[in-house]
C-alpha cells in the first residue's frame, strides 16, 4: 500500500499500522479500559442525518472561521498532541508546515518532541500551546513565558487528566516515551527496520520542552499513564485555571470540558475558548461523545465562548453535523496522527486535503455556500 493508495482517513490507519511498530501504533491507535468511548466518539455522528437543499448557487464556497481569536481558512484544525517525533522523524515540524499551506491553527503539547521556539521559529501559522500542570510550578511559568515570548496565540490547558487512564494495550505492548528494549518489543522494532533507523540513529528522541526539569520521558522510560500519575499536579482546580489563564492573558482555551457546568466555569473565569472532549476515549471510559454533549453546551454558553468539537472527526461530513450543532470549529489528534506515522510531512498535507476536499464538496452537496449558513434546521436525528 502507499500513500497515493490512501483515500481517506482510515485509509492512513491502515498504512500507519504496516509502517509502525506494534507498541508504537497502538499507543496511536487505543484508547482507556474497553475503548467504548473511543468508539463511541465516532459513532456518534451516525445517528445525526443530514438534510440537503438544492438550487442553491454553490459555485463559490467559503469555509473560513473565526476561533480564538484567528481567522483559518479552515473549519477544523490540528490538535495538539504528545511525542509526534516517535511517529515520524519529522514530528511537529511536519505538522506545523502543513498546518500553515492550509490556513490553520496547529497545536504543541506539553509531550512535544520539538521545541516551543523551534517551533516559533519555522512555523507561521496559527500556534497553541497544550499545557499539563506539572506538580513543578516553575515548569508551569517557564513554559508559559516561552510562549509569550515565542508569540504563540493562544494556550490550551488540559483539565481531564487528573489521573492517567488504563490504557490496556500500552500495558500489553509495554509501550513507553522513551521506548524501553526489550526482547519481544526488539523483535517488533527489528520487523520495522525504517522507523527503528529513524528512531535510534537520527535526532535523539526527547521530551523538548521538559527535558532539563524531568528525566520521565526523555531519559528514563515511563508510560504516559505512569507520566500523568507520576509529575502531574492533582490538587489542580477552577482557581489553578483561573491563575493560569491570568498569568497567560491572551487566548485562552479549557480542553476536556464534557458537562454544562464546567462550560458555564470555563466562562467564568475567562476562558475564551473550550475544546469539548473526552481526549479520545483515552481517560474515562464509557463517557459521552463530544458530539452528543455539543447541543446543551452549546445551547448554555455558545453565545459567551468559542465552543469547538474535539474528538471522532474522521469525515468532512462530521465537521459539517458540528458546525450545524453550533461549534465554531472541529479539531482532532488522530485524524493527521495515522498520516504522520504513515509517510510524514506528504501524508499529513494529503490527509488534510482529503478532509478539506469533503467538506467543501459536502458544503455544495448540502447547498450550503458558507459555513455561517450552517444550522440544526439542516439535521434530524434518527
Amino acid at each position: 500500500m502507499r500513500l497515493s493508495d490512501c483515500h481517506n482517513l482510515d485509509d492512513f490507519r491502515t498504512l500507519a499500522r504496516r509502517r509502525l511498530p506494534g507498541p508504537v501504533f497502538h499507543y496511536i491507535d487505543g484508547a482507556a479500559d474497553d475503548e467504548i468511548t473511543r468508539k463511541r466518539n465516532r459513532e456518534a455522528y451516525n445517528a445525526c442525518d443530514l438534510v440537503p437543499n438544492v438550487l442553491a448557487g454553490v459555485e463559490t464556497i467559503d469555509m473560513s472561521v473565526t476561533v480564538l481569536g484567528r481567522k483559518l481558512d479552515l473549519p477544523f484544525f490540528l490538535s495538539p498532541t504528545a511525542l509526534q517525533r516517535m511517529f515520524h522523524r519529522d514530528g511537529e515540524a511536519a505538522v506545523g508546515a502543513v498546518a500553515q499551506e492550509n490556513g490553520t491553527y496547529f497545536g504543541i503539547s506539553s509531550l512535544a518532541t520539538i521545541s516551543i521556539e523551534d517551533i516559533a521559529r519555522t512555523v507561521s501559522a496559527p500556534k497553541m500551546f497544550q499545557l499539563y500542570v506539572h506538580k513543578d510550578k516553575g515548569l508551569n511559568s517557564a513554559l508559559i513565558e516561552r510562549c509569550k515570548a515565542a508569540r504563540f496565540d493562544a494556550l490550551t490547558l488540559t483539565v481531564d487528566t487528573i489521573v492517567g487512564g488504563r490504557r490496556e494495550r500500552d500495558l500489553r505492548t509495554g509501550f513507553t516515551s522513551p521506548v524501553r528494549l526489550t526482547i519481544p518489543s526488539m523483535l517488533s522494532y527489528a520487523f520495522k527496520p525504517g522507523w527503528a533507523f529513524n528512531y535510534f540513529l537520527r535526532t535523539k528522541f526527547e521530551l523538548a520542552n521538559l527535558k532539563d526539569h524531568y528525566s520521565e520521558g526523555s531519559k528514563e522510560p515511563i508510560s504516559i499513564g505512569n507520566y500523568f500519575d507520576t509529575v502531574l499536579d492533582r490538587s489542580m482546580d477552577w482557581k489553578t485555571a483561573e491563575k493560569i489563564r491570568a498569568d497567560w492573558g491572551g487566548e485562552f482555551c479549557l480542553k476536556g470540558v464534557m458537562s454544562v457546568g464546567d462550560a458555564r466555569k470555563a466562562v467564568d473565569i475567562g476562558a475564551t475558548a473550550i475544546m469539548v472532549s473526552n481526549h479520545g476515549g483515552r481517560q474515562l471510559d464509557g463517557s459521552r461523545a463530544p458530539f452528543d454533549q455539543l447541543a446543551e453546551i452549546v445551547d448554555a454558553v455558545g453565545d459567551k465562548i468559542d465552543v469547538i468539537c474535539d474528538g471522532g472527526i474522521m469525515r468532512g461530513t462530521h465537521v459539517l453535523k458540528a458546525l450545524s450543532v453550533g461549534a465554531k470549529a472541529c479539531s482532532g489528534g488522530r485524524l493527521y496522527l495515522y498520516a504522520l506515522a504513515a509517510a510524514g510531512q506528504p501524508g499529513v498535507s494529503r490527509a488534510v486535503r482529503l478532509l478539506r476536499e469533503e467538506v467543501e464538496r459536502d458544503m455544495r452537496l448540502m447547498g450550503i455556500r458558507s459555513v455561517d449558513q450552517l444550522s440544526r434546521e439542516n439535521l434530524r436525528w434518527r
